[in-house]
């Protein structure tokens, strides 16, 4: 590839803000055919933009139970987190848990005034899971419990709120990274429907186990869905449901026909719309045969190993960053609420029907590194102008951000709530960043 060719291709990378026209779509560039070189170098490696209306592909969605180990940890790690704000809201949480075979153990940094019983909220946790025997995966009541919580480092606390005195405009990021969030209009909660319904088929598998219509259920349990799609010029619209898998840990005196038949029953046909299911669908129930062992004690968990489940499986982007256990000086979870609010809000006043937001921070820096929009060429708007109306309604100082979305707020199983089963998407007046915000432009300039 010529010198010449290769400045052309990377000055188009990324590119939003090329006039509508006669353009063409090459991974993760657009470029005109008045462009000699790339016309030669990839003649049929392109498509005209009209022609992906007619073009359909499969995506896949996963979730997890709340009895999964990994999530297990997530819920152990975030009612740490409610019980510390709770009584102290100026508590700095890093709490991490890990589990295996009869064994919980939170660990980490934390500094707060709350007096805090950890052995009483890793038992509480798991039984309310329900880990209530040594058969179903742990033993709430009887498993050991080890905890090991040392203080916040006093470098990082000078750095980032100096010792409690800086104002809220005044207090850094408690760490460098990034963050994405993500809104798409082809759900009424503004989220894929690929992880909408392989979510909502975890939390019925879990209403159904609790409330006893399938008494077999055991708390550990898997889902996966994979949605048709359409592209229609950047926005994704769903056209069917492709397959769905579950699977879900069960007793002994259950068969794997009547799991199948009660799944169907009782969990898909609550949750998917008959509009998605068609005669070719396909649907994967328990597949290996046999789920009895579950739990810790069928694999070992750890804090924050399910963070695409946690955001929008598989869509938008992540930066890398978990959240359960964190208080909101970690932009790592509050950065990424905020960015979801901004990508919701652009979504639901119309500027676009699809949007990614980025945002990135230094640590100790309150003000963000860089704010990015792609509405994935949707925009009612350019994307430069929906960037500027993002900056103007939305402040992204980290101790901003936790006064707006009033994230010092725990207790009430707050954060808990977020632990499983998404952080976004829930209709909860918790979910504080799920608000929609009016947006305010000078809609004459645009």
């Amino acid at each position: 590839m010529s010198l010449s060719l290769t400045k052309t291709l990377a000055s188009y990378k990324s590119r939003s803000d090329i006039s509508n026209g006669s353009r063409f779509v090459f991974p993760n560039f657009l470029y005109q055919p008045s462009d000699p070189d790339l016309t030669r170098f990839l003649p049929k490696l392109t498509k005209p933009r009209n022609q992906l209306r007619m073009e359909t592909f499969l995506f896949t969605s996963e979730s997890v139970n709340e009895g999964h180990p990994d999530k297990l940890c997530d819920q152990i790690s975030d009612a740490v987190l409610d019980a510390c704000l709770a009584q102290d809201p100026d508590s700095k949480v890093a709490c991490e848990t890990c589990t295996k075979t009869n064994m919980v153990m939170v660990f980490g940094e934390i500094t707060t005034k709350a007096n805090v019983d950890y052995e009483k909220i890793v038992r509480d946790t798991c039984r309310s899971i329900g880990f209530v025997s040594d058969d179903v995966g742990l033993d709430a009541d009887n498993c050991k419990v080890l905890v090991n919580i040392e203080q916040q480092s006093p470098d990082i606390a000078q750095g980032v709120h100096g010792h409690f005195t800086k104002r809220p405009e005044e207090i850094g990021a408690g760490d460098q990274g990034h963050m994405f969030g993500y809104a798409t209009n082809e759900t009424p909660e503004l989220m894929p429907l690929s992880h909408v319904l392989a979510t909502k088929l975890g939390a019925c598998l879990t209403e159904v186990r609790k409330n006893g219509t399938c008494p077999w259920l055991r708390p550990d349990g898997k889902t996966q869905v994979t949605v048709e799609y359409n592209n229609d010029n950047g926005a994704m619209v769903p056209v069917r449901v492709h397959t769905v898998l579950i699977s879900t840990q069960h007793d002994e005196t259950v068969t794997n026909d009547e799991i199948a038949a009660d799944l169907k029953e009782h969990v898909i046909k609550p949750v998917i719309p008959e509009k998605y299911l068609d005669e070719k669908t396909i649907f994967h129930l328990n597949p290996s045969g046999r789920f009895v062992i579950g739990g810790p004690h069928g694999d070992a968990g750890l804090t924050g190993r399910k963070i695409i489940i946690d955001t929008y499986g598989g869509w938008g982007a992540h930066g890398g960053g978990a959240f359960s256990g964190k208080d909101p000086t970690k932009v790592d979870r509050s950065g990424a609420y905020i960015v979801r609010q901004a990508a919701k809000s652009i979504v639901a006043n119309g500027l676009a029907r699809r949007c990614l937001v980025q945002v990135s921070y230094a640590i100790g820096v309150p003000e963000p590194l860089s704010v990015f929009v792609d509405s994935y060429g949707t925009g009612k708007i350019p994307d430069k102008e929906i960037l500027q109306i993002v900056k103007e309604n939305f402040d992204f100082r980290p101790g901003m951000i936790t006064n707006n979305l009033d994230l010092k707020r725990g207790g009430n199983n707050r954060f808990l709530k977020t632990a499983a089963y998404g952080h976004f998407g829930r209709d909860d007046p918790d979910f504080t960043w799920e608000v929609v915000k009016p947006l305010k432009w000078d809609k004459s300039q645009s």
